[in-house]
């Protein structure tokens, strides 16, 4: 049932208001960042005949159009990788639509729709677009301090810049530290971001590249909100190499014919590369302090609820 009173108490709050105000400078910094950095904008992609895998194969938004195909997107990772053809440092706010189980609609940080900063670098490594997220990062949060103190002042928010560089911990030690539930462990007791490093094989995507000297780990991460927030992005290194692409889709038993395509650009050449994506709601969340993702956008769309 579409809840209209739930949806105007929402779209008339004062806490609404200023999210997304607060959205609108972060928006608005990271394209100032990217820019004076050397990148190109690239338009988004929102449906495909490829999209990510994101581990479970079977929940898909699909459509047909003229007879074919589409997925509607999961990530632009596979169009980044081809972007770097003609432009060899892009980014793109790409709207992602990620059909989650209903149960996480109580976690606070899950939306059906949302839209996700994605950064590649052709023929980067892991620790140069770690960087790149490091000062993205502190860019944007010594700027929303400054530009919107009343809003944070509303927020009773006390945004601390953190230093450079993040700590790092690999998965192996998150894990041995603080169990299966590692993140959410993680998060709350860290006072600044941080980064895990070197996820196992069975984790991740096949896009993620494998380590040449560390079979069965990858050479990605993801960035750790502190206070219990979360997960900030996630990226890495990418597999870019034909017959280990073919490999890594067979461990994945995912069958060839749902990424041919990506595989005819991978056969005639991929560039190495490394990027990641930020969720702009996340990041809104964080920089709020707000308990609720849905209170960071309007129209919010939660897992098993009908939205607008």
């Amino acid at each position: 049932m579409f809840k209209i009173d739930e949806y105007l108490t929402l779209l008339r709050s004062e806490k609404l208001k200023r999210a997304v105000r607060i959205q609108g400078e972060i928006i608005h910094l990271s394209r100032n960042f990217l820019k004076q950095k050397g990148f190109t904008e690239i338009l988004p992609v929102i449906i495909s005949p490829i999209t990510d895998p994101l581990t479970d194969y079977r929940i898909r938004g699909e459509i047909k159009c003229y007879g074919f195909k589409y997925h509607i997107t999961k990530s632009m990772i596979f169009h980044k990788q081809i972007s770097l053809v003609s432009i060899p440092r892009i980014f793109s706010f790409s709207p992602n639509v990620r059909i989650e189980s209903a149960s996480r609609q109580k976690s606070g940080k899950h939306l059906v729709e949302f839209v996700q900063l994605d950064i590649e670098i052709k023929e980067a490594e892991r620790e140069e677009i770690m960087q790149v997220g490091e000062e993205l990062l502190v860019y944007i949060l010594k700027n929303i301090k400054a530009t919107c103190r009343k809003d944070l002042e509303f927020f009773k928010r006390d945004l601390k810049i953190p230093e450079r560089p993040f700590t790092k911990i690999s998965y192996q030690e998150a894990v041995r530290r603080y169990g299966a539930d590692y993140e959410t462990e993680l998060s709350q007791k860290t006072l600044e971001p941080i980064w895990i490093l070197d996820f196992p094989i069975g984790d991740r995507e096949f896009y993620d590249r494998e380590y040449p000297e560390q079979p069965g780990i990858l050479m990605d991460m993801d960035l750790i909100y502190p206070e219990g927030y979360g997960e900030a992005l996630s990226g890495g290194e990418r597999e870019y190499q034909y017959e280990k692409i073919k490999k890594r889709i067979k461990q994945k038993e995912i069958g060839f014919k749902a990424y041919e395509i990506y595989l005819q650009f991978a056969e005639r050449g991929l560039f190495p590369s490394a990027g990641f994506g930020i969720g702009i709601e996340r990041l809104t969340r964080y920089i709020c302090g707000l308990s609720r993702i849905e209170e960071t956008r309007m129209f919010a769309k939660l897992p098993g609820i009908l939205g607008l």
